[in-house]
């Protein structure tokens, strides 16, 4: 009986240590929400990726956020150097302005 007890706390224990981490995750949505974030989540990803590529690069990929951070990682492979945060915020900001359900934007005239 005394085992069956034990083991039921620690399943509730486990459950409430696996809520509060989601808790925890949700709210730290990386997703720019005010005009300033979304302004500096922008300059990120012009600063770090327009080394190497054209800003079509990411208007033609129209891919949610975690497609975002796999490519972002991708290039790491590649030599590029980022912190898992600028990864987050590049990837919430590119999935935001250019994910599969943002309108397609007009090509920019250089």
């Amino acid at each position: 009986m005394r085992i069956c007890l034990l083991k039921t706390l620690g399943v509730l224990g486990l459950s409430f240590s696996i809520s509060g981490l989601l808790a925890q995750t949700i709210s730290t949505d990386p997703t720019p929400q005010t005009p300033s974030a979304v302004h500096s989540a922008k300059e990120l990803v012009t600063s770090k990726c327009v080394q190497c590529h054209s800003d079509a690069i990411w208007r033609d990929q129209r891919q949610d956020a975690r497609a975002w951070e796999a490519t972002l990682y991708r290039m790491m492979g590649r030599g590029s150097v980022w912190t898992g945060e600028e990864i987050k915020t590049m990837a919430a900001f590119l999935a935001l302005e250019y994910g599969p359900q943002s309108p397609k934007s007009a090509p920019v005239n250089r």
